[in-house]
Parts: C-alpha cells; structure tokens; sequence
C-alpha cells in the first residue's frame, strides 16, 4: 500500500489533464463565473475519484481487457473533442460544439480526462488494497487534489485568458492541448 505522500503525488500526476483542461475552459469562458468553475471542478474531481474505484472493482472480472483498451478509449475522446474545438476555431457565427459551458461538454472532459485513472485502481488491486476501505482515503485523496488543481487551472486560464487570445484563437490552443494529452496517454500506454 502507498504512503500519502505518494498518495498525494499519485494525486497531482493524475490531475494535471483536468488542470491542463481547466485552463483551456477559462481561456474559452474568460469570465469568473463561479457556478461554472465550481461543476467543473466537481466533475473532474468527482471522475478523477470514480476511475480508480471503478478500475479496482473490475480488476477482478475485466482486467486484461480494460487495460488492453483504457489509453485508446481516451485517446479516442480526446482526439474527438480536441478535432471539434479546432474546427469550432473557423465556424462564424455558429453554435460551437464544444462548450465550455455545457455539461455534455464538461461531462465528456471529465471522462475523458480521467480514463487513465481507471489503471491506478487497478493497480491499487495489484499492491495489496483488498477492501473497499482501503481505497476509500487514496480515492479521496485523489478526487479532492483534482477538484483543487481544476478550480487553479480554470482561475488561471480567466486571468490570463486576454492575453492568450490576443496571440491565437483559444479553440485551436485547446484542440492541440487536448489531442496532445491524447498522445501523451496513448504514448505512455503503449511505450
């Protein structure tokens, strides 16, 4: 079983795509609007927290076949959303389809952000956690990390939002950070 301190880095690794994504959702919003960062957050929170349980419930029945599939399941999501964000950057005057301030939209993030988390549960099924209270604190630990680490990035996408926007359209940023997290799960799984 980890220690919490690897617990509490396990967590920050874990939520540097919603951190990442978070960012890009205040460069889209650049307003403060605390209903909005809050759902955020709780969503990838909250989905950072469910993967891993998740991963260790199914650990027992599901095992080769998740992790045979997990990195492409999010690669596929990613890839998806990031073609739409970029392709939202040439419509005029359309309804984007990827919006900051739909739940659909923030819903999709959240799971596609966090289907990696689904091997940490798994993991923690391999190293000795065998109740469910045993996952209960890294879980927690995890999802709270998340939430915080979402309300940072989003913060900081607002703030600094105008001057990001000023050097390049803040859908087509996104878009390439999102197919670029994609990578980046797809490359790791597969390496």
């Amino acid at each position: 079983m980890k220690s919490t301190v690897e617990l509490i880095l396990l967590g920050l690794a874990l939520a540097m795509d919603c951190f990442t994504v978070s960012v890009v959702c205040g460069v889209l919003v650049r307003k403060l609007k605390a209903g909005l960062m809050l759902r955020l957050a709780f969503l990838f929170g909250f989905f950072q927290a469910l993967m891993p349980l998740a991963g260790w419930f199914l650990t027992s029945w599901f095992y080769t076949y998740l992790e045979a599939v997990d990195h492409w399941i999010a690669f596929g999501l990613l890839l998806l959303i990031g073609v739409e964000m970029i392709s939202d950057a040439f419509k005029k005057g359309e309804e984007k389809s990827v919006d900051p301030y739909g739940f659909k939209s923030q819903l999709l993030l959240a799971i596609a952000t966090s289907i990696d988390a689904l091997a940490v549960g798994i993991s923690f099924a391999c190293t000795g956690y065998t109740a469910v209270t045993q996952v209960f604190l890294p879980i927690s630990i995890i999802g709270v990390i998340s939430f915080v680490m979402s309300l940072l990035g989003f913060f900081l996408g607002v703030k600094f939002g105008d001057v990001v926007t000023k050097k390049i359209k803040p859908e087509i940023l996104g878009g390439v950070i999102l197919i670029g997290i994609g990578f980046k799960i797809l490359i790791e799984h597969l390496g």
